[in-house]
């Protein structure tokens, strides 16, 4: 099974190569559901490491309706992880009634020119699952990331199971949301041959800001899970 980290860094990219995963998805602001990071640090875990980079193509927090101005960047953003290498992108667009904005997405996935492109987990949030995933289908993307509309992956399992059986090898699904050593057993048993997950251990950062002490949650893969789960699907 291919094991892919979402990465918050430098850092948690290079635990997760050492640890055994396959594929990483490199993003900042784990806390808000993930931000596309900066061009500094997507250079840097290409040039650096040795695995497959997938980059989070998402400009800000909140919903996945995006203004032309957000959709330029985006644009501009994948453009730079196509020069850089970068092995694919992640990333998605909804219209304000939560269905997939079919005209924007296409864009994205036009602008890969060849990498790979997973549409990312606002597919949960999507109004009408049905059309938007035969709108996927179609579209030339590589994967769809899910948690089966569901917080965590293992209670949406009986949609990501029918979303596969539909598919058939025109799509990979990649079931992602909640997943850890308890549960990704379960996934395997399945027939899933990919997992994404982040491994993250929290850790608290102290800071000041206009002379006032704060205290930040970090969080960094956990190395030691990651190789808990490989030793669980092996």
């Amino acid at each position: 099974m291919i094991i892919e980290i979402c990465a918050n860094g430098f850092e948690s990219a290079q635990i997760a190569q050492n640890a055994g995963a396959q594929r990483i998805e490199l993003c900042t602001n784990l806390s808000v559901g993930g931000l596309t990071p900066t061009y500094g640090e997507i250079e840097k875990v290409v040039s650096e490491l040795n695995i497959p980079v997938h980059v989070l193509i998402r400009p800000r927090s909140g919903d996945f309706c995006y203004s032309e101005s957000e959709l330029t960047q985006m644009l501009r953003d994948i453009a730079y992880c196509q020069q850089l290498g970068c092995a694919g992108v992640v990333s998605g667009v909804l219209t304000s009634e939560g269905k997939i904005d079919r005209v924007a997405t296409q864009r994205l996935i036009t602008a890969t020119n060849g990498m790979e492109f997973t549409f990312h987990r606002a597919f949960d949030e999507c109004s009408d699952w049905e059309n938007g995933f035969n709108f996927l289908l179609s579209a030339g993307v590589t994967r769809l990331l899910s948690s089966g509309q569901q917080p965590k992956a293992i209670n949406g399992i009986e949609l990501l199971k029918t979303l596969k059986e539909i598919a058939q090898d025109k799509l990979q699904i990649m079931p992602g949301g909640g997943v850890n050593t308890q549960n990704v057993a379960a996934f395997k048993v399945a027939g899933f041959d990919m997992i994404h997950f982040s491994a993250t251990q929290k850790n608290n950062s102290a800071f000041e800001n206009q002379g006032m002490f704060s205290i930040e949650t970090i969080g960094h893969s956990n190395p030691q899970i990651i190789q808990d789960i490989i030793e669980i699907l092996t």
